[in-house]
């Protein structure tokens, strides 16, 4: 017998729990009214124990605080030791650094949720940290010119967080997302990481096709995985919308376009008759990404400048040679001279030397 069991009296009605020893033959019993009844330990039957105090009956020492423990004071402790059993675990172990982790690796990926039911299934958005940093971020969606947070969060060191789960209804909202994060460390120093900004086409196409979900590191089934930032570099914005192509296509055309040279300087033949060739390999040494109405105007400037410069001498003869071609040369000349240089008479030059790609003009 020691103090917490349950015992009842053989001689008498009644019972209670054991609260102590008054000696080593006497009992003290406390009933249900809290009273400390001394009885003899040869009139008790234990009918439940208590383990909670073996140790102090095996120490023979008297706990002075168990003494003043209320009736069924044991019995309750018990029952609260058994409710904090049950109770959720609320600790949760500090993220662990690995080596290798102070670079960034963040990557956005699409996980099917039946894979075996491609052009029906779902699929589950994740943001893959890789790294020693925590990161607070925005994942976001593009409506029109504006744009939607789809989700917004912390993920931890070197973890994975689900984002959301989305339908095949949903994907043509997923065709260009954009993730924002910025990097940190908890409790200790870090190296500052600068802030990340991506913005990502996603092919939708690719949701059609099992072939495009392929094994990684950070699931256990098949992923579609882009990079957000790779060993510190952020991955390079694929898209650029209308009028940032438009302005970059041409600028590329003006970049490509030569400069334009001046004309070789007119050559003067023995009888004084100036030769000017207008063809447009003689005027430019690169035509690239010019059109035929560009060459054009480059070859009229030049027969401008050409008859500005000789109106003061009169009786000038001068050879434009420009080719037979369609004739659309020849004819923009005639037309000019004879409506800005009236003064000047002109007709086809030496058919033995040019044939008929050429127009004399003299100077009155």
């Amino acid at each position: 017998m020691k103090i917490g069991d349950k015992v009842r009296f053989l001689s008498e009605v009644g019972g209670g729990i054991v609260s102590g020893f008054q000696d080593k033959d006497t009992a003290l019993v406390r009933d249900e009214d809290g009273f400390d009844i001394p009885m003899p330990v040869r009139e008790c039957v234990v009918i439940d124990t208590d383990d909670y105090n073996i140790a102090k009956v095996n120490t023979g020492t008297h706990d002075k605080k168990a003494l003043e423990r209320p009736a069924g004071a044991a019995l309750r402790r018990n029952e609260e030791e058994e409710e904090e059993d049950d109770r959720p675990v609320t600790f949760v172990a500090k993220p662990q650094e690995r080596r290798g982790g102070e670079k960034l690796n963040i990557f956005l990926a699409y996980v099917p949720v039946n894979p075996k039911e491609m052009m029906t299934t779902a699929f589950e958005a994740y943001l893959v940290n890789d790294s020693n940093y925590y990161l607070d971020f925005l994942y976001m969606s593009v409506e029109g010119t504006n744009w939607r947070v789809r989700f917004q969060g912390t993920v931890e060191p070197n973890t994975k967080l689900f984002m959301e789960e989305f339908g095949r209804e949903d994907l043509n909202e997923m065709g260009r997302v954009c993730v924002q994060c910025l990097a940190y460390k908890q409790d200790k120093t870090f190296l500052l990481k600068p802030a990340v900004q991506v913005e990502l086409r996603v092919d939708t196409v690719k949701f059609y096709k099992l072939h495009t979900f392929q094994p990684s590191d950070f699931f256990e089934e098949n992923a579609l995985i882009y990079d957000i930032v790779k060993d510190d570099v952020p991955a390079r914005t694929v898209f650029v919308n209308a009028e940032q192509l438009k302005d970059a296509m041409q600028k590329k055309a003006s970049d490509e376009r030569p400069a334009r040279q001046p004309a070789r300087k007119p050559e003067a033949k023995g009888d004084g008759i100036l030769e000017i060739d207008l063809h447009i390999s003689e005027l430019l040494d690169n035509t690239a990404g010019l059109s035929h109405k560009d060459m054009l105007d480059c070859q009229m400037k030049e027969f401008r400048r050409v008859m500005d410069e000789n109106l003061k001498n009169k009786g000038q003869k001068i050879v434009f040679i420009h080719g037979k071609g369609e004739g659309v040369l020849r004819n923009e000349i005639i037309k000019e001279l004879k409506h800005a240089y009236k003064q000047c008479t002109y007709q086809d030059a030496s058919f033995r030397e040019y044939g008929f790609g050429a127009t004399m003009v003299t100077v009155h």
